[in-house]
């Protein structure tokens, strides 16, 4: 099957087999192909209200790309799903109407719930034994937050998304290059309250491990490992403390945008906005009192591909 994820800064496309049944419930999708790229689609819809032109044909560009690669490997069933920017647009019906005329299908636009359900079963799957449950998962993404408390048995406990993602919280207030401590305070100050609210609805503080997901996380676990490239298998479950994710987001957030292209794991289209996603992760830590967070490659994707069986 073929899974596109659509979000606020990037499109995502996995193509995977089904695992052979006889495997077990926690054998890992087989990965025939999995693509990324920021188009940053959510560009100006928190002032604007609207998907601005240039970011429909920037998405038009790599959707048509992901579908001659889901021609060519042979997916029997396609899924694409579109998050937060498509949700809050006024213009969304242009939108989907470029998704179904590149790709043949018609994007979903999930609810923040089904956002987060599916993060949840893309992340859980395969986590290590020493992930204690119950799990709090946290997608952060461009546009929002997804927060989901369960188990690998029971699913999803509760969940709830947040409009707190790098490129909302960018936009609304890191303005400066690098942004000055009024902007950063002001960005810290309007995460926590939907931090709490969140953690609240959840209930995210009762938890036993923090699961991180999205590029914001892997990003800072990259460079909190020191890693002079940038390498899923050695990303994937890494735990990072809260120290070192406190010292990775003061260092971003003190650095230009020039100064954090030059971190060698930094994707140059996440440079401007990983200040943003690398304090929302920071505040989530502290307001759920979680000493460590473990990172995960796969999730919302890998969810979007498990719901096409």
């Amino acid at each position: 099957m073929a899974a596109i994820d659509c979000g606020t800064n990037s499109i995502r496309l996995l193509v995977a087999d089904l695992p052979d049944p006889a495997a077990g419930p926690t054998a890992p999708l087989v990965d025939v192909s999995r693509r990324m790229e920021i188009v940053r689609l959510g560009q100006g819809v928190d002032k604007t209200g609207r998907l601005a032109p240039e970011a429909i044909e920037r998405t038009r560009v790599a959707l048509a790309d992901y579908a001659a690669e889901i021609e060519k490997l042979g997916a029997e069933r396609v899924r694409m799903c579109a998050t937060s920017a498509s949700r809050d647009a006024e213009n969304a019906a242009d939108f989907r109407a470029m998704v179904e005329e590149t790709l043949g299908v018609p994007p979903e636009v999930v609810t923040g719930d089904e956002e987060a359900r599916l993060s949840f079963t893309g992340a859980v799957r395969g986590l290590p034994a020493d992930a204690r449950e119950p799990y709090l998962v946290v997608d952060i993404g461009g546009g929002s937050t997804e927060f989901v408390v369960g188990t690998r048995a029971g699913g999803v406990d509760a969940a709830i998304s947040m409009d707190i993602g790098c490129v909302r919280m960018t936009e609304r207030h890191l303005h400066g290059d690098p942004p000055g401590l009024d902007e950063i305070a002001a960005a810290q100050a309007d995460i926590a309250v939907a931090v709490d609210r969140a953690l609240e609805a959840v209930p995210g503080r009762e938890a036993a491990t923090l699961v991180g997901l999205a590029g914001s996380v892997t990003t800072v676990v990259a460079i909190a490992r020191g890693l002079t490239e940038y390498d899923p298998e050695r990303i994937h479950h890494a735990r990072v403390s809260y120290d070192a994710v406190a010292d990775v987001t003061a260092d971003l957030l003190a650095k230009s945008r020039d100064e954090r292209l030059a971190i060698p794991v930094m994707h140059p289209g996440r440079a401007d906005v990983i200040g943003a996603g690398a304090l929302v992760l920071r505040v989530i830590m502290e307001r759920a009192g979680m000493d460590s967070v473990v990172a995960s490659e796969h999730d919302i994707l890998d969810g979007i591909a498990w719901s096409v069986q």
